[in-house]
């Protein structure tokens, strides 16, 4: 008797939602994915413009072993889906005192810039930091990120038979006082200081283990050929060759569920499709305020989802770039960081801000167009009430404090081109224009955020507000907790190994047919 393989629905097209439905094509399962967009990425998202799509999410790839692990699913190479190019650069650095920096992938490289920059001291401070965050990012690798429900008892026991790891922690001491006991030189703990909003936190909150930041990046970073939304188009055709399905411009409206048990899910359009599971690749707090039905609001605790993390200001535009030397990712520093994160934390703008640029069209080897493409993030609070008067307030903002820094762009970019918290909180329902879910805030953070098991059995977790967290790369890890999740609910081969052909078709470890799921009443 052959079984026929379980129907999964992916809800949502982002990173983790993809990396999921990968997986689980992979081994064998048949999978529709649901999108209200037009298209696929997520926050991997673009804004037309007069040189092209520009990107307005994401602007970098780190820890590449994990889209080529996806992409290994298919039998195929990289290489054959999408091409990423290494930079050698990290960013370059700029402060209002004229001075700037660049960090570079080859670590001696940054020492000697570090040292022209700050001094023999501070450059032998940052081979040390870099050194500890290595260390602590291995060490936590296993027992946080990689593992799919992280315990206290798991980081006690990675850190017990080692005291320096645990002293290196600071487990009592937040991401800024870490970095002033680390650095001297105030800049360079702005610097550091500043990879606490890769996770959606203030320096001044996050805690002091999350300095492990630091060494994804200084793994080495990626441009992506055609830009980041590339990335999802590649990771889209890659699945549709695993014979997933894709239905966009399809917004989902309720998970239903029969005998305890998710079954179905209804579109906005009335139709109901069954399933035997369904992942929810969304901000889990769409879940908790009841967007997706009463039953699937029982998913998440507001433990999960609360405090909510940095949201941003998002400018994404073609200019002609006149001043300043810039790279591909630059970083324009305000004076004081006490003076822009304080009134964030009040849900106030800061006069003063950080400001991110990336120039979408140089990089190593590139010769940028007279128009080139442009995003520009600022972080911000997380609102869901638009201002009239806050994208033109943000506009003076932001373009005056960078021509006063030597930037300056022909032409300013219009209103269109800014996408607000409040935007973010339109696109993305349930968020409060929140970017990374849950706040990084205090030791217990990483503990609260949801896991791919949510408390409703058949419904499951992927994307950037759950487990390992923020960023692309820890979205697609969180695909593969949910693949994994399934996998053994619903007795499926691994989703982490290549068993199957184009189209789902097994070439080992056949589908051993549905046994009761482990997140079932027995």
């Amino acid at each position: 008797m052959v079984t026929a393989p379980p129907h999964i629905i992916v809800v949502g097209a982002g990173m983790g939602g993809l990396a999921t439905a990968i997986r689980l094509g992979s081994a064998g399962a048949r999978v529709t994915v649901l999108e209200t967009a037009d298209g696929p990425g997520g926050k991997m998202r673009t804004l037309p413009s007069a040189a092209g799509p520009v990107d307005a999410g994401p602007t970098v790839v780190t820890m590449r072993h994990q889209f080529d692990a996806l992409f290994e699913l298919t039998g195929k190479p990289t290489e054959n889906w999408v091409h990423f190019s290494p930079e050698p650069l990290l960013a370059r650095h700029w402060w209002p005192d004229g001075s700037s920096l660049d960090l570079f992938a080859d670590q001696e490289a940054s020492v000697e810039a570090i040292k022209r920059f700050a001094g023999l001291q501070e450059a032998m401070a940052f081979r040390s930091f870099t050194k500890r965050a290595a260390r602590l990012f291995k060490a936590f690798e296993t027992p946080m990120m990689e593992t799919a429900k992280p315990t206290l008892f798991g980081m006690f026991a990675t850190t017990a038979p080692n005291p320096r790891l645990a002293r290196e922690m600071s487990p009592l001491s937040s991401l800024a006082s870490m970095l002033k006991r680390t650095f001297k030189d105030p800049r360079l703990q702005q610097l550091f200081g500043r990879y606490a909003t890769y996770v959606g936190g203030h320096p001044l909150q996050t805690p002091a283990v999350l300095q492990l930041i630091w060494h994804a990046e200084a793994s080495g970073v990626w441009r992506v050929e055609g830009g980041m939304s590339a990335l999802a188009d590649a990771l889209k055709r890659a699945a549709e060759s695993l014979g997933v399905e894709f239905r966009f411009a399809t917004p989902v409206r309720k998970i239903e569920t029969q005998a305890g048990h998710v079954n179905a899910v209804q579109t906005a359009s009335g139709d109901r499709i069954l399933a035997d599971a369904v992942v929810f690749n969304g901000d889990p707090a769409a879940l908790f305020e009841g967007l997706l039905g009463p039953t699937a609001s029982q998913a998440v605790s507001r433990k999960n989802i609360s405090p909510r993390s940095l949201s941003a200001r998002v400018w994404a535009f073609a200019a002609e770039a006149n001043g300043a030397d810039l790279a591909h990712h630059n970083v324009f520093f305000g004076h004081d960081p006490r003076t822009e994160f304080r009134p964030i934390a009040r849900g106030q703008p800061p006069d003063d801000p950080t400001l991110y640029v990336c120039a979408q069209d140089r990089g190593t080897g590139l010769t940028p167009p007279t128009l080139e493409r442009f995003e520009i993030i600022e972080n911000a609070a997380p609102s869901s009430d638009a201002d009239t008067k806050e994208k033109e307030t943000c506009r003076t903002r932001v373009f005056d404090l960078l021509a006063d820094r030597g930037l300056t762009f022909s032409p300013r970019p219009d209103l269109a081109a800014l996408t607000i918290p409040a935007d973010f909180h339109e696109l993305f329902p349930g968020s409060q224009g929140s970017l990374y879910g849950k706040s990084p805030k205090g030791m217990m953070a990483a503990f609260d955020r949801p896991t791919a098991q949510s408390r409703v059995p058949g419904l499951y977790l992927a994307g950037g507000g759950t487990h390992p967290g923020a960023g692309i790369a820890m979205a697609a890890l969180s695909g593969r907790h949910a693949a994994e999740a399934i996998a053994e609910d619903l007795a499926l081969p691994s989703p982490s190994h290549r068993t199957a052909t184009p189209g789902g078709t097994l070439t080992a470890s056949p589908i051993a047919g549905l046994r009761p799921s482990r997140s079932s009443p027995s």
